[in-house]
């Protein structure tokens, strides 16, 4: 897999211990026999690490954490949450985008591709990079955690960062993070079923921007279009 894909030096660096690692190894050949008996993957294999790809680890002032990419056609393309700008915006990303407007309601919101927050320094990291088609959570105990914890842990030692953590799955990887230099935002899942839980009213965005502007970073644009 990692020598398939291409990663920028500046994560491939930082990882190359976790791709050396059996449990790496045991996820290339997990996906492999998968793909060997015509079961369907997303987000397709060249887009597994795509939020590494658009969104380097000296630029991350951002990270938002989700649990696993979508699991229907045409949707995942590798970031948490986002989904390819053809595709109707799911439910959650429909009420990450309410509150977004409740904290800067002129944001323009025109499709469901958050590739430009990726480009800003926002990492959309899920917690699992891969999924069998119309299986949710499918490929939850593969061993993609140990990886992405990583992820987490390395972007919580370089400090002033904001790590949104929306639901249990999320929030329980504050234990990776440094408190003492980093912003830790924590809510409810904004998944229709929890959404009203704590999601809303949160204000993650505008706590986000002002943290940043506080520690001398660029605010972010959430602005899609």
């Amino acid at each position: 897999m990692d020598g398939n894909i291409k990663l920028p030096n500046c994560w491939k660096s930082r990882l190359q211990e976790e791709f050396d690692q059996k449990y790496m190894h045991d996820i290339k050949a997990f996906l492999a026999n998968e793909l060997s008996k015509g079961k369907v993957i997303y987000p397709p294999i060249n887009k597994i690490f795509e939020a590494l790809n658009l969104t380097l680890f000296e630029g991350v002032r951002i990270v938002i954490v989700g649990q696993d990419p979508y699991h229907g056609p045409n949707q995942a393309h590798g970031l948490s949450f986002s989904v390819n700008s053809e595709v109707t915006i799911p439910p959650s990303l429909r009420n990450i985008f309410k509150e977004l407007l409740e904290n800067f309601p002129n944001t323009i919101l025109s499709h469901g591709n958050l590739s430009g927050w990726a480009k800003q320094g926002v990492l959309l990291l899920n917690s699992s990079l891969t999924v069998e088609a119309n299986k949710p959570n499918s490929h939850q105990a593969i061993g993609w955690e140990q990886f992405t914890d990583s992820i987490i842990r390395i972007c919580s030692q370089a400090g002033s960062k904001v790590f949104m953590l929306w639901g249990k799955n999320a929030r329980d990887k504050a234990a990776l993070i440094n408190q003492d230099n980093n912003l830790i935002l924590q809510a409810a899942h904004p998944s229709p079923l929890s959404a009203h839980n704590g999601f809303f009213g949160c204000q993650h965005f505008a706590k986000a921007n002002d943290y940043l502007s506080k520690n001398g970073f660029q605010k972010i644009d959430w602005n899609i279009t």
